[in-house]
Order: C-alpha cells, then structure tokens, then sequence
C-alpha cells in the first residue's frame, strides 16, 4: 500500500516503502551537492519499490549526467508511467524530465517555470532549469541565459529560506550576473548547511574568480578539496578551476601537475562532458606560453571526435573546435565545419552565428592567421553567452580573441577588451598583455609598455614559475 511521505524540502513523494523514501532522499541530495555514490541510493529506493515514480525521475536525472541518454530516456518514460493517478507535483515532475532527456529544452524550461510557480521548493526542477539554461540558445533557447536564471531563482527565493540546496543553485545565478559578493555570502551559508555541497564550492570558487582573486580563491578551494571525495565526477571540473586559480598565478608546473592527475582523459573518463575542462585548459596553456602545452593533444582530440559528425550542444563543439585545432587536425576541423555549415543553411542561426565563426577561428589562430581569426571571432565576442557555459569557461574565447587581437596588432579592439576586463577585476596576465599591447603595436606607448611590464612581473614573482616561457618573455621585456 503506498503511502505519502514528506520529503526534506516539504513535498512528498508517493512509495509504498518508507525505507525507499530515505534512500531517495539520501540519492537526490548526493545529486544536489554534486557528490559521489547518487546512483547507488536511487537504485536500491527502486529495489525497495520497484513502483517508485520519484526515484525513477531522479535516476533518469543521474543517467544523463553520464551521458548515458539511451537509458536516461528510458527510466524517464518509467517515471511517467508511474507517476499516472499519484500527485500533481510528482506527474510534472516526471513530465519534466521526459522532457529534459528527450532534447526538449523550450518545452522543459516552460513546463519548469509553471511547475515551480506551483511547487517553489523543488530544488531538482532549479537544477534541470540550470543545466539547460547552461546550454545557451541550444538548451533554453534564450540568448542571455544568465539573467532568466536569476529571475527564475529569484522568484522561488522566499519559498526556500536558508535550504543548502536553494542557496547553492542562487548563489550561481548571482555570480553569473556579476553578483560576486553576494554569490560568495549565498555559497557560504550554504556551506553551513552542508559542508560537503560541492554546488557551494564551486559558486565560491567563481566568486573569487570573478573578483580576479587567484590566491585567495586557490587556497580556498585546495582547502576544500582535501575533504572532497575524488571519486566524484565534479572533482574533474573543480580541479580545472583550481589549475585556472594556478596559471592565473603564473604557476605553470602547478596547473600542469593538476591536469596530469585530476583533468586529463588519461586519468578521467573519457566523454564528452569532460571535454570541455580538458581542451579549455589545454588550449589556455597554449596561448599563453606561445608554445605546445607538454602534454598530448591527441587523447583531447579523440574525446571531441563525436562532435566532428553529430550534432550536439554549441559549447560542446565549441571546445571540440579547440581539441581539433590544437591537435593540428584539420581533417575533423573541416569536418565540424562542414556540419556547421550545413547546420547553418537549413536555418541554425545559433551555428552560423556564433559556432562555425569560433570553430574556423580558431583553426586561423592555430594557422598563424591572426587578421582571419579576429574578424571571425571578434563578433562573437558580445554575445558569448548563448554558447552557454559560465562565464569562467566562455573567458577562454575571449582570452583567444584577445590574443589574437594583440598578435593582429589590432590596438584599438585590444585596448576595448582589456579595459573593460580590468575595470571589473584586477588581473595580472591582463596587465603583462596590456603591456605586450603597448609595446607591440605601432600605436602603443614604450614607457607606459616597461612600466606595465614591471608591474606584472612584481605581482608574478612570489608565485610564478620563471621557468615558463611566459614568464621568459615577460622577464625580457620588463629588464
């Protein structure tokens, strides 16, 4: 006989065994605070009651974290057939997810907007709302996906209170629309609720990235990371963060060590949902050392292969366009181009727009082609956001573009895009470019060049390894 039972946030779920009710509970926040081991607990709730509508919705949720869509669309479907004659919140729920592993982000989004209108402490429903509006235009099909978070966080603020989970999630929203100090204070009440919420860690981590605060931010987080199951797949993305805390500190050896051991797909899984931590920081190593970046391209490379023919996410192609190119392999290159192209003509504005232009872009960056490479890029660059991702991981498009405008000697655009960068947070590698910038190009000024040169260099010096080719120039250039 089933029963209701109330579950942490107040709403109940329908089961017939209370024993399943607790692993379910214990699952979904594993899945919440982006823990190891969610999998495990829905699956024995299910083995406890194999009519367990909630559970079904939940472990559909985990599948397609894994990328495992085949199996994530078929326990969604099981969700629904078992959801048929229980409650309301828990039909929309599941009709939801169907939704959400079936590619019907449009629809996904408006069904999550009427259901938490509803039902405001459904934090599962925040979090499918936010992975899609992370796809950009591909997954919610709205450009400026960062400020519809916010307002859809907003509204159900009252409702949740101080609830670890709810305050994780908004946290986010407010770093993404440059809130960071109060994405920090949100994040760490969040923490007091739960410690072990990896969503809180990481919207601290932004929050210390977006103030352009290295030190602070990668203390912090090693700090929090020595608690941290590793087991967990999220210990790939915040061991990015930590190397992007490291290179932002010149410390090259540091964010390498990091990528041989936490990052790359030699030590991680091999999907396309650690590709993009992966080609990011490979190719950010890249470009900022003028060199190749001392470990293989080709592994990034072969996990991007799928995006060379199949359709998928613009922010997955994005950064399977910088595996191919760092790799040198213009096959797939002009693979990915082709289905872009044709992607494009049948009416993809998201493709012809922003994908296909960062794709052959980066290919010309690669090529030596700097001029190519900016008037391909450089109309992108207002309106990253509907790629998708944070705008920690867009900032690598607009580090190469930056790049490429400084090698272009493109002074004015180059001048736009580091004064604007600084006028929101302190940077050294932005000082030592705007330096570069000064000396490099015909309009540039040498004393204000050497006296930007010192200054990155004094700020660098406790920190940075001097051995890297960066910090070479950087030395030559500031004696």
């Amino acid at each position: 006989m089933c029963a209701m039972v109330k579950t942490r946030n107040g709403l109940t779920v329908t089961t017939a065994s209370p024993a399943a009710a607790d692993l379910y509970q214990e699952g979904l926040d594993l899945v919440l605070s982006q823990n190891y081991g969610p999998e495990e607990k829905i699956r024995a709730a299910i083995d406890a009651d194999d009519g367990f509508a909630m559970a079904n919705v939940v472990l559909a949720y985990v599948l397609h974290l894994q990328t495992n869509v085949p199996a994530a669309r078929a326990v969604a479907e099981r969700g629904v057939e078992l959801s048929a004659g229980i409650s309301q919140w828990e039909r929309q729920a599941a009709r939801i997810m169907h939704c959400f592993t079936h590619g019907k982000g449009a629809e996904a989004i408006k069904l999550i907007h009427e259901h938490l209108a509803e039902f405001p402490t459904d934090t599962l429903a925040m979090r499918v709302a936010q992975r899609l509006y992370m796809l950009g235009c591909f997954g919610a099909g709205v450009p400026d996906f960062p400020n519809h978070l916010m307002s859809l966080m907003s509204k159900v603020a009252p409702a949740n209170g101080d609830d670890w989970a709810f305050l994780g999630q908004y946290a986010f929203a407010h770093h993404e629309t440059n809130q960071p100090e109060k994405a920090m204070d949100l994040a760490l009440r969040s923490l007091e609720g739960n410690p072990q919420n990896a969503v809180a860690s990481h919207s601290v981590t932004h929050s210390y990235f977006e103030q352009g605060d290295a030190a602070n931010g990668g203390e912090w987080l090693a700090d929090w990371l020595d608690g941290f199951d590793r087991r967990a797949s999220y210990n790939t993305h915040l061991s990015w963060h930590l190397a992007l805390f490291e290179l932002a500190q010149g410390k090259y050896n540091q964010a390498l060590d990091l990528y041989e051991t936490h990052i790359r797909p030699g030590v991680q899984a091999r999907n396309l949902a650690n590709l993009q931590d992966a080609a990011s920081l490979m190719w950010r190593l890249q470009i900022y050392s003028g060199e190749q970046p001392g470990k293989p391209w080709d592994e990034v490379r072969d996990m991007a292969l799928p995006a060379a023919d199949g359709p998928g996410a613009a922010f997955r192609d994005c950064h399977a366009a910088l595996a191919f190119a760092g790799a040198g392999d213009a096959e797939s290159t002009q693979r990915l181009v082709d289905r872009l192209t044709a992607q494009g003509e049948k009416g993809d504005d998201l493709s012809r727009e922003m994908t296909l232009p960062i794709a052959l872009g980066a290919a010309a960056f690669v090529a030596g082609d700097y001029d190519e490479a900016a008037d391909l890029m450089g109309p992108t660059y207002p309106m990253l956001a509907r790629i998708g991702g944070s705008h920690a991981q867009r900032e690598v498009f607009e580090d190469t573009l930056l790049e490429t405008y400084i090698r272009a000697g493109r002074y004015d655009d180059a001048k736009d895009m580091l004064d604007e960068r600084l006028s929101r947070r302190s940077s050294v590698r932005d000082t030592y470019w705007y330096g570069r910038l000064e000396a490099e190009a015909v309009q540039g000024n040498a004393d204000a060049s050497r006296e930007l040169m010192a200054r990155a260099r004094a700020a660098w010096a406790p920190t940075a390894d001097e051995s890297a080719a960066e910090l070479q120039r950087l030395a030559a250039a500031a004696d």
